[in-house]
């Protein structure tokens, strides 16, 4: 009698460009051709950039020019709807930063395993690593107790360019939210998944290469994290949590001693994320509270 077959599963690559990076997105490309199992089919989304021909011996990629710079989320979304709806024809999504690579090439299978041996693991976050000193950011390192990056546990989100992504997460949990643009999208997709019953887990020996760089490079950095934090509060916290959540990040924003210029960005940030739509309000379960409190990031902080 024949054994029952076990059907294939199939990953998917989510690639984000603005085409300034043609060389680093190649690299990244190679390293997933290498990876072992299956082939992966990548999809490369140009946010508001023309995209030339890929070719990438061993890989198959679909490319899709937006006339304008949309926003990562909604980016992200549009290449996790190139695989269907909610990313459908793919088991597993893959999102990687155009200017990473994937140094080892068991990442791919690594994550089949780890899907397969847990039915509830819905993402994993990768850990990011500067690829000439191999050190480990720590605010790469998604948890509270952030000082060991070799360290693998359960956490509450997750990094937004190196991670996979079971894709019955989206079909439950929704897509990424489009009107955040950039920063802590994945943090509002995280606590949806977990509220939906799903886990998050930091994977240490799953890496992504990616040189050091700060967040503040980015000049709208201030405003969109004070804005989506308010709307982060607004979109999933119980009604008593959110004055508490955002007090509590109102208070550590101060303690860090920010410049002038960038304090007055937060706060009109801050302002807009109260004055502005900031999407449907699901307000996460009580026990989703819990849950994440106990997995040592109570949503108040």
């Amino acid at each position: 009698m024949n054994a029952p077959s076990v059907p294939a599963v199939k990953v998917g690559a989510v690639v984000l460009t603005m085409g300034n990076r043609p060389a680093e997105l190649r690299a990244l490309l190679e390293s997933v051709a290498k990876q072992d199992g299956d082939p992966i089919e990548v999809v490369v989304v140009g946010n508001g950039s023309p995209l030339p021909p890929i070719a990438v011996p061993g890989l198959t990629v679909r490319t899709v020019e937006l006339s304008e710079n949309v926003g990562i989320p909604a980016g992200r979304n549009v290449g996790i709807e190139a695989f269907g709806p909610a990313g459908r024809e793919a088991d597993i999504l893959l999102f990687l930063d155009d200017d990473g690579l994937l140094p080892g090439q068991d990442t791919a299978e690594l994550c089949r395993q780890a899907f397969a041996a847990d039915p509830k693991l819905g993402i994993i976050s990768f850990r990011i690593a500067d690829p000439d000193t191999g050190v480990t950011q720590r605010r790469h390192v998604p948890r509270l107790r952030a000082s060991d990056p070799m360290r693998s546990s359960r956490v509450t989100t997750f990094l937004g360019g190196a991670n996979a992504v079971r894709t019955r997460v989206f079909a439950e949990a929704g897509l990424l939210p489009d009107e955040f643009f950039y920063a802590h999208e994945e943090t509002d997709l995280a606590w949806r998944a977990l509220d939906a019953g799903w886990m998050i887990d930091y994977r240490a020996d799953m890496v992504l290469h990616h040189p050091t760089t700060a967040p503040s490079r980015h000049a709208v950095y201030h405003r969109m994290v004070a804005r989506n934090r308010v709307w982060l509060a607004r979109r999933n916290l119980p009604a008593p949590l959110v004055p508490v959540y955002l007090g509590v990040w109102l208070l550590l924003t101060l303690a860090r001693r920010p410049s002038l210029p960038a304090l007055r960005a937060w706060f009109g940030g801050f302002r807009e994320g109260w004055t502005t739509p900031c999407g449907p309000r699901r307000p996460m379960k009580w026990r989703t509270v819990w849950r994440l409190t106990r997995l040592g990031r109570p949503p108040v902080i």
